[in-house]
């Protein structure tokens, strides 16, 4: 039996899609680590359910209710079939105390996440829709993209991204093509790759310009 399976008869459950795994306000009595299917964390903001993540697997949530003992400030909700550990406030002390190498990997985890979180306040500082889609292109290119041959390759779940940034998922396909025709990406379904991310960020500053200043 593999480490995983191990992990999962000691600790794992599994949850079907809408199951909602706590909720923003409520006590924090335990944090997940997602083995299989798909998380949206989401926040109330302005009588609107907002989704600010969808996680897959690899990914835990859940911790800082447990580090800050306060209460939860965001609802996490099953989008697809889900297997998760669940560790309780003692068995993770007992973890981060015992294996250096899951304290750094969390502590990275978290610094990334803050980055992200800023990363989408910024974007949402933005007035006009396209400047959004293409800054959250920008954004996901220099972060989770990948070097090949034609450019820097990454995944972009059109899905997933109307609720975080505030714009309709026919407008972001619409931009997305005119991204395409301009030659500043290629497209393969959910899959992009950005041949010149300089001439990207110059067409996002073109955008700002022309949204702040109209046509003089």
């Amino acid at each position: 039996m593999g480490a995983e399976e191990t992990l999962f008869q000691r600790f794992g459950k599994e949850f079907s899609k809408g199951t909602v795994l706590f909720r923003e306000g409520e006590a924090g009595r335990e944090m997940f680590v997602l083995q299989s299917g798909r998380i949206a964390i989401s926040k109330r903001v302005r009588d609107e359910e907002k989704v600010l993540a969808v996680l897959g697997p690899g990914e835990f949530f859940g911790e800082m209710a447990i580090i800050s003992n306060r209460p939860r400030n965001a609802t996490a909700t099953v989008s697809e079939d889900a297997k998760l550990l669940v560790i309780d406030p003692k068995t993770f002390e007992g973890m981060i105390r015992g294996n250096a190498e899951i304290a750094v990997r969390m502590i990275k985890k978290l610094a990334e996440r803050l980055s992200e979180a800023d990363a989408q306040i910024e974007n949402l500082l933005h007035s006009d829709p396209v400047s959004r889609v293409v800054h959250h292109v920008l954004q996901t290119c220099r972060t989770r993209g990948r070097p090949t041959e034609e450019g820097m390759e990454f995944d972009l779940p059109l899905r997933e991204i109307p609720q975080q940034i505030g714009v309709g998922e026919p407008a972001i396909r619409n931009v997305l093509d005119r991204l395409e025709r301009a030659g500043l990406l290629e497209r393969a379904g959910d899959r992009l790759t950005v041949q010149d991310t300089a001439r990207l960020h110059d067409f996002l500053q073109y955008l700002e310009m022309k949204w702040k200043f109209g046509d003089l």
